[in-house]
């Protein structure tokens, strides 16, 4: 009988510490990388063909279509 109880004593020592393997530590997630895409305005991809039309307007508003370039009488 006390042989039993011995046997038992010690199968439940060897249990409890096979289901308490580890540290009681609270278990750290790691923390996820989000990536996210650079919007772009559509605006600055304009400004270039803006100015340049804009340049372009100048100058053929600027230009004379007289021959003399001076005040005509």
């Amino acid at each position: 009988m006390k042989k039993s109880i011995l046997v038992g004593a010690v199968v439940c020592a060897l249990t409890t510490q096979a289901a308490t393997a580890g540290s009681l530590v609270a278990p750290t997630m790691e923390e996820q990388v989000v990536v996210e895409a650079a919007s772009t305005s559509s605006s600055g991809n304009l400004l270039i063909p803006l100015l340049i039309l804009v340049l372009i307007a100048a100058a053929v508003s600027g230009s004379s279509s007289g021959g003399g370039g001076g005040p005509t009488p």
